[in-house]
């Protein structure tokens, strides 16, 4: 911008501020804050809207079409279909794409009611509770895309409440989510839809797959590249966790740690084999079923081989789960796919992404 130009906006916009405040009540004005509430409104109700449509005009060459009405982050705007087609705006929103991933950003954090009031605050605009649920439920989330080989899967579910009938008990159901480098997916009673997510993408030879000893996560990378690439890990935390509960002597549980550590599954169930009480038994039966994931933890931790631990999913679950597990929410089985997509696309960066300008 020349200097010359920016004498020009400096001598209008000390005209357009003139008049701006003369439609004021100055002892509306007493503080900062009310000068940028009333400012923004003004600015919002009579300047933004012109210019967002010169705006419009300048880039999509036309005003031909018929003119609809659309709340923006600029005002109220009038644009002829036309114009939102050559734009890339729906025909059916009443919302501008920038304000619906404004709501979408808010509401993935928040429920619909405070996004609502969150928004209105933000940017002036109103945009009810009902809209910004009905927003979330049409929406086409991104999933993530890995642009390089993944390296490492870890799997893990969560809980999200239902709704249930007035007087009745509440009732939880699993969901599942899968993270990688390339971000975090979550489907509901879906599976299908996170295999076929992770074979969509450039997996490395071997992929490592890391999960806990629930049969759920197995389940699902048993079905994601093939056997011979995979390399199934248990978790470390999860494997020493389960052997604390068997309790009893400390020495033995500190011995029967070490000989995990470095992946001597038969030194290890040796120990407990003598034992005849349940816990002892159980976790037995836990080193059988899963002997083949477990590995030298020491060694492949002093090399840097892989993790072994999937904290990176039960960081995710817990991501997700500060929207989901919102105080007093609870969902209709048909929407909780769409919200853990929600919550998914706002987590992997995936709603308003800015282009370079």
């Amino acid at each position: 911008m020349t200097p010359e130009q920016k004498q020009a906006i400096k001598t209008y916009v000390e005209a357009i501020s003139a008049i701006l405040y003369a439609d004021c009540d100055p002892e509306s004005l007493k503080t900062l804050e009310d000068i940028e509430i009333t400012v923004k409104d003004k600015v919002l109700t009579h300047v933004t809207p012109e210019i967002g449509f010169f705006f419009i005009y300048s880039a999509s060459g036309t005003k031909a079409g018929r003119v609809k009405r659309l709340k923006s982050t600029l005002g109220n705007l009038s644009i002829t279909q036309k114009q939102a087609d050559k734009l890339g705006c729906g025909s059916g929103s009443r919302l501008s794409p920038h304000l619906e991933n404004c709501c979408l950003r808010l509401s993935a954090n928040v429920a619909y009611q405070n996004a609502a009031k969150d928004i209105e605050y933000i940017t002036g605009i109103t945009v009810p509770a009902k809209t910004q649920q009905r927003l979330v439920h049409y929406q086409k989330f991104e999933q993530p895309v890995a642009t390089a080989d993944i390296t490492e899967l870890s799997a893990d579910g969560g809980k999200a409440r239902l709704i249930t009938p007035l007087g009745e008990k509440s009732e939880w159901k699993d969901y599942k989510a899968i993270v990688s480098e390339a971000g975090i997916v979550a489907s509901f009673d879906q599976n299908e839809m996170i295999v076929n997510w992770a074979n969509q993408q450039p997996l490395a030879k071997p992929v490592t797959c890391l999960g806990d000893g629930h049969d759920g996560v197995w389940n699902i990378f048993k079905e994601i590249s093939c056997e011979q690439d995979r390399r199934e890990i248990l978790d470390w935390y999860h494997l020493n966790e389960n052997l604390q509960k068997v309790g009893g002597s400390i020495k033995r549980l500190k011995q029967a740690e070490t000989y995990l550590w470095k992946g001597d599954v038969k030194s290890a169930k040796a120990l407990f084999t003598e034992s005849k009480k349940k816990p002892a038994v159980n976790f037995c039966k836990y080193l059988e079923k899963h002997q083949e994931r477990i590995i030298n933890y020491e060694v492949f931790q002093r090399d840097e081989i892989c993790s072994i631990g999937s904290g990176a999913v039960e960081s995710g679950i817990k991501q997700i789960a500060r929207r989901i597990k919102i105080s007093g929410a609870s969902w209709k089985s048909e929407h909780i796919g769409q919200v853990l997509a929600h919550r998914c696309a706002y987590l992997n960066g995936l709603i308003g992404k800015r282009r370079n300008v």
